[in-house]
Parts: structure tokens; sequence; C-alpha cells
């Protein structure tokens, strides 16, 4: 057998349809899986930000999603989204119902996520926050959002952990309300950014969205964080899956796209897609290197890791 017919019957055997001249271009070039899926959608759905295809795509948001789009994304995330100009917003949810592209999450952020405010039970913080949920549900509708992150704030050191336990429940059930009726989820995400943040492990955060017990509280998995605060990211997710209601994807060390760290993503994926997964998976990280090169790969890491079906 010749090496053409072996590789030709290799790849045949492995359900690669690649045949004639395709197959020996990707035998003598290798040609990159970005190349050769181009434009295909991937078996889940991965969510780019803004910036993250600056260079292949185009120096405003609007180019880079329809670049996104072309290169076979189906949803984008915009953590910054609800402090962008209406008009911009207008134009974002225009241009995805066009190319029918779902919107992932964008933060729900009144500028109290990141200090200590809903510990401690206080009415400023409470009624600041019952504002910004309001403010998203308009933001929301101009982008068909579906869920908006939620970050509780820092803990109060000044009370017991029951108290504020019980303070941020008391403010998840204030936002569900306002959300319920718009069908919109508010997600809050368990981070490792600081021991100062309240939610810290998935347990945590599964445990407060048992007592708010309402479909618009439910949990960001975000896989980058729960690797470096707890790890047994396969366990954790199963004993919390029925409140997780969206993942987002970060390699760990360094935060930057699968294949750069220690997380196999590939077997990870693989096991989210059997679960019966539908929602969204937000690429919440940088790249691993700059320029279009870096771009190219980013793709490149998704397509690789996507493979999970063969």
């Amino acid at each position: 057998m010749n090496r053409t017919e072996f590789l030709r019957n290799s790849l045949f055997a492995t359900g690669a349809l690649v045949t004639g001249s395709a197959l020996e271009a990707a035998a003598e070039k290798k040609m990159p899986l970005q190349q050769e899926m181009a434009g295909k959608t991937f078996n889940l759905d991965y969510a780019p930000h803004d910036g993250m295809f600056k260079n292949a795509g185009g120096a405003t948001f609007l180019e880079q999603i329809q670049y996104m789009y072309d290169q076979g994304f189906r949803s984008i995330e915009d953590n910054g989204y609800l402090n962008r100009p209406v008009e911009e917003q207008t134009k974002i949810g225009n241009l995805l119902a066009k190319l029918g592209m779902r919107m992932g999450v964008f933060v729900v952020d009144g500028g109290d996520n990141w200090k200590t405010s809903l510990t401690t039970g206080k009415k400023e913080f409470k009624d600041k926050f019952v504002e910004t949920c309001k403010r998203s549900v308009e933001a929301a509708k101009r982008c068909n959002a579906k869920w908006l992150t939620v970050v509780p704030g820092f803990y109060e050191r000044k009370l017991p952990y029951g108290n504020q336990f019980a303070n941020v429940i008391d403010a998840m059930r204030a936002g569900a309300e306002i959300f319920e009726p718009h069908g919109l989820v508010m997600v809050l995400e368990t981070l490792s950014d600081t021991p100062e943040l309240f939610l810290q492990q998935t347990h945590e955060t599964y445990a407060v969205c048992k007592a708010v017990n309402s479909p618009s509280c439910k949990i960001l998995y975000d896989i980058y964080h729960m690797q470096k605060t707890e790890g047994q990211l396969i366990v954790n997710m199963d004993r919390c899956w029925d409140e997780i209601a969206y993942i987002q994807i970060g390699d760990n060390p360094g935060r930057k796209e699968p294949t750069t760290g220690e997380i196999n993503y590939k077997n990870l994926f693989k096991h989210i897609h059997e679960k019966g997964y539908k929602g969204i998976m937000g690429m919440e990280h940088g790249n691993s290197k700059s320029g279009k090169e870096g771009e190219l790969r980013v793709i490149q890491a998704y397509r690789e890791v996507d493979n999970f079906l063969v």
C-alpha cells in the first residue's frame, strides 16, 4: 500500500471525510483544523468576546461578530454590554438577530460588585442592585439576551456567615422577582480572584440558588475559576448540574484558550455534551499569542478540543 492510500484509509477509519487532492493537501501541509473546518458550526456553542479577533476580524465589535459567525461561532458574550450606549446595544442586537446568533452573558454591574455590598444587608446596596436589575432588563431586550452575570460582592467580616448568607439570598430573591416575568436568568458567578469574594466554591452558589428557589437564579460555572479553587471539575459540575445554567471557559494557569494549560478540555467538553447541555460556553479568556497568529491559534484550539465525537 502506498503512502497516499494508507493515509486515505486511516482517515476514513476515523470518520474523516477527506478525499483526493484534499487528502494529499492535508497530509503534506498538515492543514490546521481552523482552515479545514472554517465556517462549520461547533458541537458546543462557544461564545467569543469583543477584542478576541480584532486583527483578523476588524477593529469594531460589529465587524468581529461577523467574523465570528464566518468562523462557525453562533454566540457572543459581552461583559460590559450594559454600559455601552443604547445605540450601540441596538446595533449589536440587530446584527445578532440578522445572523441568527445568541447573546451570552453581560454583567449586572451597578458599581458594587467588587466591594463589600450585598452581604451587609444594607438598604442602599440592595436598592442599587434592584435598580441595576431593572436597567438590565431593558438592555437585554435590545439583544434578546437571556443570561445576566451577578456577583454578590465581598464578605462583610463584621457579620457571622449565616447573616451574610441570608442577606445575599434576600437580595437575590429581589433580583429574581424582576427577572422572572421577562424570562431572564441571573447567573451567580463563583470566582477565584480574591479570598474576599463571598462566593468562591460551587457548593456555596448551589446553596444560594436552592434557597432562592427561582428559575431566574442559577449558577454560572466558570471552569477556569473552579479549577483554581476546588478542582474535580466533572464531579463538582455533576453535583450541582441542576442549577448550572451557563458555563465559561479558560485554561489554567494563565486564563488563555484551551490546550495552553492543565485542563483536559476535550474530555470535559465531551462530558458536557453527553449531559445534553444546549447553553452557551463563554470564551472568557485571553489569547496566548498576540496578533492575527494568536487569534487563528484560538480558533485552532477550539477545533481541536471540540473534536470529541470521533
